[in-house]
């Protein structure tokens, strides 16, 4: 038999505390590097308050019966352009055809992902039932297009809808 030319390093006390000093050091900087990349994206929670939500859910139901018996058709038309203006034109009909004018619209983009992201867009009325409004740096992606419409102080329509801009 010849003999081997390599020596079998023996495992000592000294490698055995290197390697687990050097394993858990790995470990606890993976598990820092992802807890701040948690923190530092986590969009926040959609509701503030689950109690306050549950309070007015009935209230929600309510308004929504009542929207319904309104049957007013609210279209809303929204175009992203390349600079990142989204222009937003909405058409307001009541149960009968007729335009509704003197309506108060509060619309919003939110981005399903992240509540910081979100655009509030000012509308105007442009006449005949038209309102237009636009906003500014607006992310190509998808949002949730939420439109409010009041009068008299009073909600008298509420809309959300997924819409994809480009």
């Amino acid at each position: 038999m010849a003999a081997s030319s390599s020596a079998v390093r023996p495992i000592t006390g000294r490698f055995v505390l290197v390697t687990a000093i050097a394993f858990f050091a790995v470990v606890i900087g993976v598990n820092m590097v992802m807890m701040r990349l948690a923190i530092t994206t986590l969009p926040g929670t959609e509701v503030d308050s689950a109690y306050s939500a549950s309070l007015a859910y009935q209230r929600e139901i309510v308004a929504a019966r009542q929207q319904n018996e309104r049957d007013w058709q609210v279209q809303a038309h929204i175009d992203r352009r390349p600079d990142g203006t989204a222009a937003l034109a909405l058409e307001a009909r009541d149960h009968a055809g007729a335009p509704l004018t003197a309506l108060n619209f509060l619309v919003r983009l939110e981005r399903p992902i992240d509540r910081r992201a979100d655009r509030t867009i000012e509308i105007s009325e442009a006449g005949g039932g038209h309102y237009r409004g636009r906003a500014e740096c607006v992310a190509a992606g998808q949002w949730d297009l939420v439109i409010e419409g009041d009068a008299e102080g009073r909600r008298m329509f509420l809309s959300r809808n997924r819409v994809l801009l480009n």
